[in-house]
C-alpha cells in the first residue's frame, strides 16, 4: 500500500482551500437560490423588464468577486449575481432594484442589472456590451495619475461582447498602457442564439490576447477550484504590473438570454458535454468526496439560504416604489449640481 504523507505546509494549503473553496460555494448557492427566486417572481408577473440568470456560470463569476480586494474596481456582467455578492454588494440591493423600490440603489427607476456602488468599486453595469472595458481604464488612468497603483480592475464579458468594437479599442487601450485590468470572459457558447462558430474565426478566444499585449489564462468555467486559481494568478499578475491579463473560461449557459428565451436552440449534445455540467453540482459533489462538510451541512446550507433569500423578498414587497406624481424625476442624481445649472445665466449665444 502506497501511504502519502503531507507536509505542514501542505496540510496548511489544503485547509485554505477548503475554507476558499466552501466560502466561494455557499456565494454560489446564494446567487443561485436568488436567481431562481427571480425567475419565480417575474414568471407570476410581479417583474417589470428583463431577468437574467446567472446558472451554469456562478463558479467563475464568483471567483472574479472573491479574489478581488477592498479598493479594487469590479465591473460584473449581466450574470454575475455570485460575483456582486462575493465582491460586497448587499442582497436587498439585487431584490430591491428587480422589484422597484424607491429604497434600492436605482431607487425604482430600472428594474434589472444596472445597479452599482461605484463609490465602492462596484461598477454599474452598461448595457452596450463591452463598453465597461473603457469605463474600467479610465478608472485606473486616473488612479495611476494619483499614485494609487496598488489595484487592479476587473472587467466581466461574455463571448459575444467580444466580437464589439468597444471591446477591441478598450483591449488597445489597456495593453498600450500595460494598465493593470483583468478581464473575465465566460465563453458560455452562445451570443444570444449565435453560436461562437458563427462569431469568431479563430480557434480560442485566447489567440486574441498576444494580440493586444494581454497574457493568456484558459480556465474550465464548470470547475469552481480551478476558476479560483486561474482568476487568482490572472489578479496577482495584473497587481504585481504584468499588465493586462485576459481569462477565458469554458462553460454553458444553462438557461436562456434571459427568461423570456427557452434557449430551444441549445443542441442536447452540447448540454450533455463537459461543458454543460452544473458548475454548483460539481462543487458539491467535490465538498462530499473531500469530506469538507456533510450532507447535513450542505442541507442546512441550502435552507439557511432559502429563507434569507424569501426574508429579503418579503420585506422588500413592503417597501414604497415610485409615485409618479411626486417624485421629482431629474437627470443629475446630485439635485445641487442640477440647482446651480438651472441657476446660471447662458448670456448670448456666439454664432
Amino acid at each position: 500500500m502506497l501511504q502519502t504523507v503531507l507536509s505542514p505546509g501542505a496540510v496548511v494549503e489544503n485547509r485554505a482551500l477548503a475554507e476558499a473553496y466552501v466560502q466561494a460555494y455557499r456565494t454560489m448557492l446564494l446567487a443561485r437560490v436568488l436567481d431562481e427566486k427571480f425567475a419565480t417572481i417575474y414568471r407570476a408577473g410581479k417583474i417589470h423588464g428583463g431577468v437574467f440568470l446567472g446558472r451554469g456560470q456562478e463558479a467563475l463569476s464568483v471567483a472574479a468577486g472573491l479574489v478581488l480586494r477592498k479598493g479594487d474596481i469590479f465591473a460584473p456582467c449581466i450574470r454575475d449575481q455570485a460575483g456582486r455578492l462575493a465582491f460586497g454588494e448587499p442582497i436587498l440591493d439585487a431584490v430591491r432594484t428587480y422589484l422597484g423600490s424607491t429604497l434600492g440603489p436605482m431607487r425604482g427607476r430600472d428594474g434589472n442589472i444596472h445597479r452599482g456602488r461605484p463609490k465602492e468599486g462596484l461598477l454599474a453595469m452598461i448595457s452596450h456590451l463591452g463598453a465597461m472595458i473603457s469605463v474600467v481604464n479610465g478608472m485606473l488612468l486616473s488612479r495611476r495619475m494619483q499614485g494609487r497603483e496598488e489595484t487592479v480592475g476587473l472587467a466581466c464579458l461574455g463571448d459575444g461582447a467580444m466580437s464589439t468594437g468597444a471591446v477591441h479599442e478598450g483591449f488597445n487601450q489597456a495593453g498600450v498602457e500595460k494598465l493593470p485590468l483583468i478581464v473575465v470572459v465566460a465563453d458560455n457558447q452562445f451570443a444570444y442564439s449565435t453560436p461562437t462558430s458563427r462569431q469568431f474565426a479563430c480557434e480560442s478566444l485566447l489567440d486574441r490576447a498576444p494580440a493586444y499585449g494581454f497574457t493568456g489564462h484558459a480556465a474550465d468555467g464548470t470547475d469552481l477550484e480551478d476558476c479560483l486559481r486561474v482568476v487568482s494568478c490572472a489578479v496577482e499578475n495584473a497587481r504585481v504590473g504584468k499588465g493586462p491579463q485576459l481569462v477565458v473560461a469554458k462553460l454553458l449557459r444553462l438557461c436562456g438570454h434571459g427568461e423570456h428565451d427557452d434557449a430551444s436552440y441549445i443542441a442536447p449534445h452540447l448540454r450533455n458535454s463537459a461543458a454543460g455540467r452544473d458548475c454548483l453540482k460539481v462543487a458539491e459533489e467535490r465538498i462530499a468526496s473531500e469530506q469538507w462538510a456533510s450532507v447535513a451541512d450542505l442541507e442546512k446550507w441550502r435552507k439557511d439560504v432559502q429563507q434569507k433569500v424569501d426574508d429579503a423578498v418579503s420585506s422588500v414587497q413592503r417597501e414604497p416604489t415610485p409615485d409618479p406624481f411626486s417624485e421629482k424625476w431629474r437627470a443629475l442624481a446630485t439635485e445641487s449640481l442640477l440647482d446651480a445649472a438651472e441657476a446660471m445665466d447662458p448670456g448670448p449665444m456666439d454664432i
